[in-house]
């Protein structure tokens, strides 16, 4: 049976939104996040910090050149499907593109992908926060989540471009050797690091801020 054909499901882009984070908890509170993203009609552009109109509110730990572009794919949005009893719509987790035809798991850092005019470089594995919790309505989404290592991928921008749904995808492989997104996502829940696993990584097209943990995680192994 052939491969799924790589194809733009959905472009979607997010406008500033007040979202109540723990609201279950002791001490909720309400912040303006840009997770809450929706499809956008025609084609989008894509420049070096992201998608034309897409908002980015917590600008510490999201966006950036490093992680310019979130993408999700259907075949992992398929699993959530049967774990939650029911299909999600495009931009529930906040991605600024939603793809078909891979796992975001096996992605590898470096792995580049032309869509229309824009080539993307998966650059991180996006890590799950409370932001993404509050969204689900599931204080207990964090865990889940990183449970089914299924993170979907940041990319850089390393050609600007335009972006529209229905857009053939083309893949380019990764360096040889590049660890693979799941490999990466799985660092933030291991409760020991290899030294020289750490150093390897590094020598990699990682997201600046991944960059720094990974050197942050070295120095203390090593000390």
């Amino acid at each position: 049976m052939p491969a799924p054909a790589l194809q733009i499901l959905s472009v979607n882009i997010g406008q500033p939104t007040a979202l109540t984070i723990g609201p279950n908890s002791a001490a909720p509170r309400t912040e303006i996040t840009g997770i809450h993203k929706k499809p956008a009609a025609g084609r989008v552009r894509v420049g070096r910090l992201g998608l034309k109109d897409d908002h980015v509110m917590d600008t510490k730990h999201h966006g950036g050149p490093g992680q310019a572009v979130y993408v999700y794919t259907q075949e992992d949005y398929d699993r959530w499907a049967e774990i939650l009893g029911e299909p999600l719509e495009p931009g529930t987790f906040g991605e600024n593109l939603l793809m078909a035809g891979l796992e975001s798991a096996d992605v590898r850092i470096g792995e580049r992908f032309w869509v229309g005019s824009t080539l993307l470089e998966a650059s991180a594995a996006r890590v799950p926060c409370m932001v993404l919790a509050a969204r689900m309505n599931d204080l207990g989404f964090v865990k889940r989540f990183a449970r089914e290592r299924r993170p979907g991928f940041y990319a850089r921008v390393i050609q600007e471009g335009d972006i529209g749904q229905g857009d053939p995808v083309r893949r380019e492989a990764a360096p040889e050797g590049a660890p693979s997104i799941v490999d990466t996502f799985d660092l933030w829940f291991s409760e020991s690091r290899d030294p020289d696993e750490l150093r390897r990584y590094l020598n990699y097209p990682l997201a600046e801020r991944l960059r720094t943990d990974i050197e942050e995680w070295l120095g203390a192994v090593v000390g």
